[in-house]
């Protein structure tokens, strides 16, 4: 494990994106389709653990997830003109605001300003990039433990019943597509990850809906 220095030497102290002249295409487009799916997905995760963990309505004061959503769809946009990928609430910052108890907008919108100043010094991205792979494995293993402990809680607390099937078969099929890294592949199409797991959550949840609308099934288990 050591530090790769020689990386930090190489790197210039001033340094920009690489801008090329931009080309429509199909195919980029259904490949960054499942990004954009998963981003929907990912936001009211993200916004749902946060609302627990500050202790402070987000999605349930008046048009709170659409106000958020809205301006998760400008980000988009604007990171469109400049080649980048669909914007995401960062779940990595909300395991940081669950380890630091720091909830305040302005301190979260100042380290915001102050990541783009340091995006700009080529010497700073390299240094992060020199970590040794356990170093940045430990922090990982952290920060995604307390989002993904977050998320435990909040299902404990919304009392979600797993006596019901849906709810075990739903979770159980996310779970193993997500975490497990399944992949299909429907023409340019790709689906993989959070994505699949976003995409099949969906449609299983559109299917138990129809079933309860035609009556097939347990009663009792659909009432609960």
């Amino acid at each position: 494990m050591t530090f790769r220095s020689w990386v930090v030497d190489k790197a210039s102290w001033f340094a920009i994106p690489g801008f090329v002249t931009p080309e429509f295409s199909w195919k980029a487009i259904a490949v960054i389709l499942p990004a954009g799916i998963v981003v929907l997905a990912e936001h009211v995760g993200d916004l749902s653990v946060t609302e627990k963990i500050v202790g402070h309505p987000l999605i349930r004061k008046e048009n709170g997830l659409s106000r958020s959503y809205m301006g998760n769809g400008v980000g988009t946009i604007i990171s469109s003109f400049f080649g980048g990928m669909p914007v995401t609430t960062y779940g990595e910052n909300v395991g940081v605001m669950a380890l630091t108890k720091v909830y305040s907008v302005w301190v979260i919108g100042g380290a915001a300003v102050f990541s783009i100043c340091l995006a700009f010094i080529g010497k700073v991205s390299a240094i992060i990039s020199a970590m040794p792979a356990p170093v940045m494995g430990g922090v990982s293993i952290l920060l995604f433990g307390m989002i993904s402990a977050s998320g435990l809680r909040m299902l404990v607390e919304s009392q979600v019943n797993y006596g019901n099937n849906r709810n075990l078969i739903t979770s159980a099929v996310i779970l193993i597509l997500a975490v497990g890294k399944a992949k299909i592949s429907i023409g340019p199409l790709e689906f993989e990850g959070m994505a699949l797991g976003a995409v099949v959550a969906i449609i299983l949840s559109l299917f138990f809906l129809v079933v309860d609308k035609l009556g097939i099934g347990d009663k009792e288990e659909a009432a609960n």
